[in-house]
Order: C-alpha cells, then sequence, then structure tokens
C-alpha cells in the first residue's frame, strides 16, 4: 500500500497536509496550526461523498498526509440529525468511507477526527469510579442518530489500516466567542445539567494531532485529556476566572429530556493510551485553567 508502518517517524518526504473541514472549527484551527509550524497544507475543496472530486483533491496536492475535520453535527445541535438521517449518512458514513478507501489505495494515512460520543456510564463503567471506556471497546450508545452513525462508521474504519481515529468529546477551546465550544454553550443554557465528562481541550491536544500524523500513529485513539470534569466545575472555573456575577442553574437528566430530542451521550474515557504516547498531556481540569481560563481571565483571581 505504501503507507509507513504505525508509529514510525515521516520518512524524508516533506509534509503537506489535505485538510477537508475548511469552514468547520477543527478544519479552521488545523490550517492555523500548520501556518504556524510551517507546515505546507491545503484545503481539499471536493465533497466526501464525491469520489472523483476527492480523488482530484490528492491528485493536485500530492499531500503527504490527509486530515479529516468534516462531517455533519448538526445546527444548532445533534437534535438536527434526527430529522436528516440521510444527509447524515452521505457525509458520515459514505463520505468517512469514501475519504478513507481512496487514502488506502493511495498510500496514505488519513487522520480522522472522530467522536467519543458513542458510549454512556453503564454497570462496568459507573459514573465517579474512574473506570473509563478504552479504544477496544465497542460503543454502547446509540441514543441520537448522529452517535449511531459515527459507531457505525468507526467500526468499519477498524479494517482500513491507514487510519487514525481520534474520539473527540466535547470539544473546547480559549475562543469563548466561538458557539461551538462546549464552554461557550453552556455558559448560554437556560439550564445545565451536572455530570462529570471526558472533554477535549483544542489548544493542547490538536497540536498533538499534528504529531501524531507526523509520527504515522494509526488506529483508535481516545482523543481527550486524562481524568474528567462536570458541567459545575466548568462553571464554577468561569466564574472564578471570567465572571464573578455568573450564576446557573441546573436541571435532572430527566428534566432536559424534555427539552431535547435526541439523548446525549455521558461517559469517562480512558486516555491511558494517549498519555503513554504523550507523557506531557495535561488532565482535563491542569488542561482547562493553563489553555482555556487564564489566557481569558478578567477577574482578580490569583
Amino acid at each position: 500500500m505504501g503507507f509507513p508502518a504505525n508509529g514510525s517517524l515521516a520518512s524524508e518526504r516533506p509534509l503537506k497536509f489535505l485538510i477537508y473541514g475548511r469552514t468547520g472549527w477543527i478544519g479552521g484551527l488545523l490550517g492555523k496550526l500548520c501556518e504556524a509550524e510551517g507546515i505546507d497544507y491545503a484545503y481539499g475543496s471536493g465533497r466526501l461523498e464525491d469520489r472523483p472530486s476527492l480523488e482530484a483533491d490528492l491528485a493536485a496536492v500530492k499531500p503527504s498526509h490527509v486530515f479529516n475535520a468534516a462531517g455533519v453535527t448538526g445546527r444548532p445541535n445533534v437534535d438536527w440529525c434526527e430529522s436528516h438521517k440521510v444527509e447524515t449518512i452521505r457525509t458520515n458514513v459514505v463520505g468517512t468511507l469514501t475519504l478513507a478507501d481512496i487514502c488506502r489505495d493511495k498510500g496514505l494515512i488519513l487522520i480522522n477526527y472522530a467522536t467519543g460520543c458513542i458510549f454512556e456510564y453503564d454497570k462496568e463503567h459507573p459514573l465517579g469510579s474512574g473506570i473509563g471506556f478504552k479504544e477496544e471497546d465497542s460503543p454502547n450508545f446509540v441514543g441520537s442518530f448522529y452517535s449511531k452513525t459515527k459507531a457505525m462508521v468507526e467500526d468499519l474504519l477498524k479494517n482500513y489500516e491507514n487510519v487514525c481515529t481520534l474520539r473527540v468529546r466535547m470539544p473546547i477551546s480559549s475562543d469563548l466567542s466561538n458557539p461551538r465550544n462546549f464552554i461557550t454553550k453552556i455558559t448560554r443554557y437556560e439550564k445545565v445539567v451536572n455530570i462529570p465528562n471526558s472533554m477535549t481541550i483544542l489548544d493542547e491536544l490538536l497540536p498533538i494531532s499534528i504529531e501524531m500524523a507526523k509520527r504515522n500513529l494509526t488506529g483508535i485513539w481516545n482523543f481527550t485529556n486524562p481524568g474528567v470534569v462536570s458541567h459545575n466545575e466548568i462553571l464554577e472555573m468561569y466564574r472564578d476566572y471570567i465572571n464573578p456575577n455568573f450564576t446557573w442553574k441546573n436541571f435532572t437528566l430527566e428534566e432536559q429530556a424534555q427539552v431535547i430530542i435526541a439523548p446525549r451521550s455521558n461517559n469517562e474515557l480512558d486516555a491511558s493510551k494517549l498519555n503513554q504516547e504523550f507523557p506531557e498531556l495535561m488532565s482535563i481540569k491542569e488542561s482547562l485553567i493553563e489553555y482555556v481560563f487564564k489566557p481569558n481571565q478578567k477577574t482578580a483571581k490569583a
């Protein structure tokens, strides 16, 4: 096939990244990171489900690695997918598989930004136990159509030895004005649940994903900071660092179910595989303070 052995350092071939998801949050951040690191890159113009357009992109760009940050999450949220099932399948399943298949044909590694919202706490992984789902665990959450398509495509992608699947969860960045940012979302909600979850601090983890490409890592990775943090713990940090007058109200999962169409995933992912490869990785609470709250600090908190 031509792609390097898993974990081998990139060859002498100069890095050139082909990125899908230009208009998306992660795709946009990837371009900025490439510029900052001096990495040559281009955005794909083809649609994922249109194989000839992807082949044209690969022929024109001649990349060393391909990144897929495109996909349907729904606007304003995943409830959209419940009433747009064919569109969701077309991009999240057909499109992602098409891109993986073409990359395999061309001997290219595909870094695929996937989701960890395919699990929920269960009796083997109880809430508060510190026992997280591992990379090899089978998804147990299909409460939303979005999660169902993501679990389906992850299972199929296991057969593609050229794919690096990154399970992102509840992504957070230092850009608190971005409506996709988990912190921005929950500060704007009328009421929030309060459940510990694994989450992904993009400011810390997206540069790591670029390093993973350089190391030619493949397979499934829980792409979250180690540990969990609850909604209330984040909002307490927001109050302490950003807005001392901020207040919020909680409600139960049962009450939340009355105002959403599809259930939401709550889980802890075991990040020890990623942490072993990148020992400098911060815990979720440390990373929140270092990468998000300190840079945005508006209060006099020491």
